[in-house]
């Protein structure tokens, strides 16, 4: 009987640590999405990199090499207009900058994020993107045939695959 007891006390401690830590991450999120909306997994925004920092970590990347379960904060520089399906990042100045696309293509940004405060979570990577990619994103941003066209030779890119987005309101 006394091990009965036991165990049921265990059990209903565990149970009662494992409300508690739900409720005050669901906080977390609620005290944030007042002033930012959610898109794809929601997280919780703990000490975010910050550009300049980001930067920092990209630098020291090479093809192949990833940096998981990061999150960091920046302005959206551009979003795709023909769905919101990936979005530019500044990277502290004018010359550096992410592009991020979305886990299993599972969410989109709205198209006129632009300008907007963004806090990312994800897996930022440096990768070599192909002609036909860089071609395709430049349609998808409304270029010209001219400036799609003079696209010739593939480029090394800042990459980061967001699994949650937030953006302010």
């Amino acid at each position: 009987m006394k091990k009965w007891i036991l165990y049921f006390s265990v059990f209903a401690f565990t149970v009662a640590c494992t409300s508690q830590m739900q409720s005050t991450k669901n906080a977390t999120i609620t005290e944030f999405a007042k002033t930012h909306e959610s898109f794809g997994e929601a997280f919780d925004v703990k000490n975010p990199l910050t550009q300049k920092e980001m930067l920092q970590h990209y630098k020291k990347l090479s093809v192949g090499d990833t940096l998981h379960n990061v999150q960091f904060t920046t302005t959206i520089q551009e979003v795709c207009a023909k769905k919101g399906c990936w979005m530019k990042l500044s990277l502290s100045d004018a010359k550096n900058e992410v592009n991020v696309r979305f886990k299993d293509y599972g969410f989109f940004v709205p198209m006129d994020a632009s300008g907007k405060e963004v806090v990312v979570h994800g897996i930022a990577y440096v990768a070599e993107v192909s002609v036909d990619k860089l071609r395709h994103y430049a349609e998808d941003a409304g270029k010209s045939a001219d400036e799609i066209a003079a696209i010739t030779e593939p480029a090394m890119q800042y990459q980061f695959l967001a699994d949650g987005v937030w953006i302010s309101k």
